[in-house]
């Protein structure tokens, strides 16, 4: 067995590089990750213009925040960011099309977006969907954000979407102000909703509420995605007191797998 010398160890490249893209190869990459995931697991109907890619008119304004296997030389894991700024040159951002948010857009300080997050089937676990989060720390440390927010994708059960059961299952303290009016433009339609918690909250969700999210009002029904979707609002200076353990502490670890949001 061929032994690696201490200075093969100490120039090999890492396996995973967490990058914005910078050039339309990778971003085209990061959307066909996005198509394989939304549309052929979730059986997600998006409109895109390219067939084998997830593309619609926010991305052109975006970053994309990428995980890429050194390795493989493939993008095994992507979000996309929509800063304040770049929300205002579109004229929106991306959770207003399902949620009431004059509220949230009247708090001080600046706000990113951050939405379509997607790992690979082959490589959720811990390892990517860290890299992810430590990638958005630095992203947020450098652009000076004061909240995070998106749009949390819950699937329904086999009877439908369990929305008091799921709400049931988060702690008061997980809810954010009633006075931010967050509403949802479509709410999940009566004849889908049931009692029986058949799905739970997905570990995503989980995560967020754990480095200490908030889910703002009802849930959105996305017809297009099939999923019921909740507006989580994460202030920074929430995430700042549980950064190192919840971000850094899971990067060496191998969890559960993490689905994708819209």
């Amino acid at each position: 067995m061929p032994v690696v010398s201490s200075r093969e160890i100490k120039t090999r490249p890492p396996r995973f590089t967490t990058l914005i893209a910078a050039d339309i190869e990778m971003i085209r990459a990061a959307q066909a990750l996005r198509y394989r995931v939304f549309a052929e697991e979730m059986g997600a109907r998006l409109h895109s213009p390219k067939p084998g890619l997830d593309i619609d008119d926010i991305d052109p304004y975006c970053d994309h925040l990428v995980v890429f296997d050194t390795h493989r030389h493939q993008v095994i894991g992507c979000t996309r960011l929509l800063r304040d700024d770049q929300a205002a040159r579109l004229g929106r951002f991306y959770s207003e099309s399902e949620f009431h948010l004059a509220g949230i857009l009247a708090l001080p300080g600046r706000l990113l977006e951050v939405g379509r997050t997607c790992v690979d089937s082959s490589y959720r676990g811990g390892v990517v969907i860290a890299s992810l989060w430590s990638g958005l720390a630095e992203y947020v440390r450098q652009h000076n954000f004061d909240y995070l927010m998106g749009c949390a994708s819950i699937s329904p059960g086999p009877s439908g979407f369990a929305v008091d059961a799921v709400y049931r299952n988060i702690a008061p303290d997980q809810f954010g102000p009633a006075a931010l009016g967050v509403s949802p433009v479509h709410p999940v339609p009566a004849w889908k909703r049931c009692q029986r918690d058949e799905s739970g909250i997905p570990p995503l969700l989980q995560a967020y509420l754990r480095l200490g999210a908030q889910v703002c009002g009802e849930p959105c029904w996305d017809e297009d995605f099939n999923v019921m979707d909740v507006f989580v609002l994460l202030k920074i200076e929430r995430l700042q007191a549980r950064y190192e353990r919840h971000f850094i502490g899971a990067r060496n670890t191998d969890h559960a797998a993490i689905p994708a949001i819209s």
